[in-house]
């Protein structure tokens, strides 16, 4: 499996029968294509969506989509409604769990995702609300780019969102943040203890009850 399906895959374990879900762009929007036939998960969409289907490949309509702009089929419960209401949904605490990419995480849960000084960007869109207004927040991302770590001792980038982070996933690890700092939960079957610490820059502790990662 390629990385982004890897993390996708492992995410989608984490969310439970009944869930209200929010994927943000990138990785996060393909979790839905790893969710179990026996649970049912509802995706809300911060542009007024509760009820995101799967991508519409057949007949797309573009005034349909996901947070990619990818056109996404509804389902019979789908509903929607204005950006008001659906802000009042994220800043309420009525999101379970929040998946969003990130560009670094810190070793107090701290994320930047959503610009990287000097680089053109359309803005933050709702990742700030969600990443505060969610009871679960998972970044769902590579564990390096270009080779630098992105789990880091101090975010170098504006935050998102300070101390929210609860899980990091990436295609080599599954790491949890608590109040001591970070926790080394489970490693990719095809990867090892050290390659993962080599790859992160932010101080690890190792779970005694350390897993594979189940792909």
């Amino acid at each position: 499996m390629e990385p982004k399906e890897i993390i996708a895959k492992r995410v989608a374990q984490e969310l439970k029968d009944g869930d209200i879900v929010n994927l943000g762009f990138g990785i996060p929007t393909l979790v839905s294509n790893y969710i179990p036939s026996n649970i049912n998960v509802i995706f809300q969409g911060e542009n007024g969506i509760l009820g995101i289907g799967e991508v519409n490949k057949d007949n797309p309509d573009y005034e349909i989509t996901n947070a990619g702009n990818t056109p996404v089929k509804t389902l019979p419960y789908s509903s929607f409604f204005d950006t008001f209401l659906s802000f009042t949904m994220i800043r309420g605490g009525h999101i379970d769990v929040t998946v969003l990419g990130g560009i670094q995480v810190d070793e107090e849960g701290n994320l930047a995702n959503w610009i990287i000084p000097g680089k053109m960007i359309a803005g933050i869109g709702g990742a700030m609300d969600l990443a505060t207004g969610s009871k679960k927040l998972i970044v769902a991302m590579e564990h390096t780019a270009k080779g630098e770590p992105k789990i880091v001792k101090k975010c170098k980038y504006p935050l998102t969102a300070k101390r929210k982070v609860n899980l990091i996933v990436t295609e080599l690890a599954v790491i949890e943040v608590n109040s001591d700092g970070l926790m080394l939960k489970e490693i990719n079957p095809q990867s090892s203890i050290d390659e993962v610490v080599k790859n992160t820059e932010a101080r690890l502790s190792i779970s005694k009850d350390l897993k594979l990662m189940n792909l």
